[in-house]
């Protein structure tokens, strides 16, 4: 239970999700847009996420589809991963999402609460990082299609009023070679330590990270280090740690130190695999 109370609302449109928002924000409430809950359950109990209107995006036909559409991937920001998991049109995301939290709670997280969370893993976030793809935002300014790579700067960057509705990816990338490895401190359970997730697309290796900062990243920089084969691989490795973004984690799952050492043995393992090189 959540230590206040609250309205709840369950539009039927986009529209009528954003003209709710701004009447409930023009009576000074503090409405806020809910997909799968999870977040506002686990963070409302501790006093991080206040709100006294819910506006439930889960009745809008938009937010909920999952097809192919010509040579495009939609997905709706309200589908759970328990959905993608199961649903192999995207294997990389499905591998990536599959190891998001637990059974139970992947049958109530949603891709687009996963994406806009803040929680700083959002494991999920990493395979649209990687495949270029295109988010649609609704607001009351109108709808907008924008790269992710330009929205997304340590957090999905939205305009007050405005939602997630869905994650659009070129069917190009869908099945691309590919892999997804979550690296925890122990065991198979708990909270990970990073998640790298990796797409070759013309020969070249594509990075993205999770767990190992504040926030998931993708850097070019390292990418571009990581796939110059005039340097030997292990060394190519070490030069692309040092330009991991600041800071590194430092908290009881795992030193920064430590997180450092696992992510070069990670990505040595994912080079050999995916890049088909050998390491000693």
């Amino acid at each position: 239970m959540l230590p206040y109370n609250f309205d709840y609302y369950k539009p039927r449109t986009i529209n009528e999700a954003i003209e709710l928002y701004q009447v409930l924000k023009s009576q000074e409430r503090k409405p806020l847009y809910y997909g799968g809950g999870t977040e506002v359950l686990t963070l409302g109990r501790l006093n991080y996420v206040y709100t006294d209107a819910i506006i439930d995006l889960k009745g809008i036909p938009e937010c909920n589809v999952f097809e192919l559409q010509h040579q495009n991937l939609i997905i709706g920001s309200t589908l759970s991963l328990r959905v993608i998991e199961e649903n192999k049109l995207f294997p990389l995301l499905s591998d990536t999402s599959k190891e998001v939290a637990d059974y139970t709670s992947r049958n109530k997280i949603t891709i687009g609460g996963n994406i806009c969370g803040q929680i700083f893993y959002r494991e999920s976030l990493l395979p649209f990082l990687l495949s270029d793809s295109t988010v649609i935002i609704a607001g009351p300014k109108g709808t907008r299609k924008e790269l992710i790579s330009e929205v997304f700067h340590k957090v999905l960057r939205l305009d007050e009023g405005e939602f997630l509705v869905q994650i659009v990816t070129e069917k190009e990338y869908l099945k691309a070679k590919h892999i997804s490895v979550k690296k925890r401190k122990q065991w198979d359970t708990g909270y990970p330590l990073l998640t790298v997730a990796a797409l070759k697309k013309e020969g070249f290796i594509r990075f993205a990270f999770s767990g190992l900062c504040p926030h998931p990243f993708r850097s070019i920089q390292m990418e571009n280090i990581l796939n110059d084969k005039s340097l030997p691989l292990k060394e190519r490795v070490l030069i692309s740690l040092e330009h991991v973004p600041s800071p590194i984690l430092n908290d009881i799952e795992g030193s920064n130190e430590y997180r450092l050492f696992v992510l070069q043995n990670t990505l040595l393992n994912i080079l050999s695999y995916i890049g088909g090189e050998e390491h000693e």
